[in-house]
């Protein structure tokens, strides 16, 4: 670490734990504002070091906010962590829409390469999707995608790929009820994502999940880009898979004519992620996306927040921001679902943070919560969806999911997302046809440990060589890029086709 650069964090005056930089050692001294704090134990890099004493049971502070409190006193210096800081039920005022502001469009119009759909709607990527309707169907749907090698479709360079969309769900489950809706809501997404130039519906006959109730009420698409199979009809294995072949065949000189033109910044919907997070989340990859949320809520865009188990304690930085009553009386029943979901099942909503997330420095629930609502930038929450549902509003939106990464994302795809922005601090390699993912690096040493995987570096607000808003600047460019076909890591990787993991509730019979 350069010598000018703090070896700690203090994210607020009010604080009184700051984050370590790089690794201190036992007896290292650290420059603080005016003075010098000393540490008395080793602390890993992200981890946080008390700033003054904390008697036992008073907060733990940062990002000013309470994130625990203490277990016992713990001395200036001392390691704060799980091993002396326990969950507290946040006691924050909500206010809802106290701190909404009316979005101010940008002077400058931002543009993106898309595809334009015939019902207007604007893709970034032009797959050919195989849907399952039942797991009993899944290995003909990827069979069926196994047949388009790189050499079988390099007679139609504008198609990205075939897509096999499988699942474990789709019979012994009930036909009707909660579970039921959201399988059919979350593949019907996918059957209308833009991304998919043309789609296929395959199932195996006998399921409880039918292919016509599951295709009905499905928007049309372009003539000759739409089928549906079901094994049994078609004779067996061999023979579904040859129809389903020649399906796909019929559609791809149909989706090989897109074309990418400039279309507006506006079109473009963004699933916010973050998977393995650390002490450094929310001090950099998390604000930067942030900022470059704002910048394309100012352009007319939209962006997903989701994974609402992990905004649980920080709901009241959302509510302020809400838009209008109604929206955040919505989000607070979803988290109030949750809470008794998580009861129901012999669980608290504190199971949350994981043991990856522990060792990167996050203590607790609330603390991951507060550095994972950062991705939200600072605009008015618009609307609040469930999970899969389509996202129609424009602006910041809030997206009801499990904090699970794949589940999460998959809603946001099924609801519309043209790209998926993923931060992580411990490391990730998620990928997610047919919606490409950046990857965000809190910090340079995983960006460059993990370089073949990670799109963007938000470590140098860290390091401190840019600040939050010149980072977010940089990272709306590269999601313009990739809006217009810049490939991802994982894309490069050719990762993507395991990830679809619809939220399965309800018995399994």
């Amino acid at each position: 670490m350069p010598p000018s650069i703090p070896l700690l964090i203090q994210l607020s005056d009010l604080d009184n734990v700051g984050v370590a930089r790089s690794p201190l050692t036992p007896g290292q001294p650290i420059a603080v504002g005016d003075g010098t704090v000393v540490a008395r134990d080793a602390i890993a890099a992200g981890h946080k070091l008390a700033l003054q004493p904390i008697a036992a049971d008073e907060p733990v502070l940062k990002y000013g906010q309470t994130i625990g409190v203490a277990t016992r006193d713990i001395a200036v210096g001392e390691h704060v962590h799980v091993h002396n800081v326990a969950m507290v039920v946040s006691q924050a005022e909500h206010g809802a829409g106290s701190a909404y502001q009316p979005v101010v469009p940008s002077s400058q119009p931002a543009t993106f390469l898309g595809i334009v759909r015939a019902n207007g709607r604007v893709a970034t990527r032009n797959y050919l999707g195989v849907v399952s309707s039942v797991n009993c169907s899944a290995t003909v749907c990827q069979r069926i995608a196994q047949h388009f090698t790189p050499e079988v479709l390099r007679a139609f360079p504008n198609v990205d790929g075939v897509v096999a969309i499988t699942h474990g769900q789709g019979c012994g489950m009930a036909s009707s009820g909660e579970s039921m809706d959201v399988l059919r809501r979350t593949l019907r997404g996918y059957a209308d994502q833009p991304n998919f130039a043309g789609v296929l519906v395959m199932g195996l006959g006998c399921e409880v999940n039918q292919v016509a109730g599951l295709v009905q009420g499905l928007p049309e698409r372009a003539p000759g880009l739409f089928a549906t199979l079901k094994i049994q009809d078609a004779g067996g294995t061999r023979e579904a898979i040859a129809a389903g072949v020649a399906a796909l065949e019929q559609m791809l000189p149909i989706a090989n004519r897109a074309t990418r033109v400039p279309v507006s910044a506006r079109h473009l919907t963004v699933g916010l992620q973050c998977g393995g997070s650390d002490g450094y989340s929310g001090i950099s990859a998390n604000p930067v996306l942030g900022a470059a949320v704002d910048l394309l809520v100012r352009q007319g865009g939209t962006a997903i927040l989701s994974e609402t188990p992990e905004i649980y304690g920080a709901e009241h930085l959302l509510t302020a921001r809400a838009a209008s009553q109604a929206v955040a009386d919505q989000l607070m029943a979803r988290l109030q679902w949750w809470e008794a979901y998580t009861q129901t099942h012999g669980a608290d909503m504190n199971n949350n943070p994981s043991p990856g997330n522990k060792a990167g420095g996050i203590t607790t629930i609330l603390e991951k919560s507060l550095g994972a609502v950062a991705k939200a930038g600072s605009t008015g929450l618009m609307a609040v969806y469930e999970y899969a549902q389509p996202v129609r509003a424009q602006g910041l939106v809030f997206m009801d999911t499990p904090g699970y990464d794949p589940v999460s994302a998959t809603g946001q795809v099924a609801g519309g997302a043209n790209l998926i922005c993923f931060t992580t601090g411990r490391g990730s390699t998620y990928g997610c046809k047919p919606t490409p993912s950046l990857k965000l690096a809190t910090h340079t040493a995983l960006f460059e440990r993990m370089r073949l995987d990670m799109d963007f570096d938000a470590g140098t607000v860290v390091e401190g060589t840019q600040t939050i808003a010149q980072a977010g600047q940089q990272l709306f460019e590269l999601m313009l890029a990739t809006a217009s076909g810049q490939p991802t890591c994982s894309e490069n990787n050719g990762l993507g086709d395991n990830e679809f993991v619809p939220w399965q509730l309800g018995a399994v019979m």
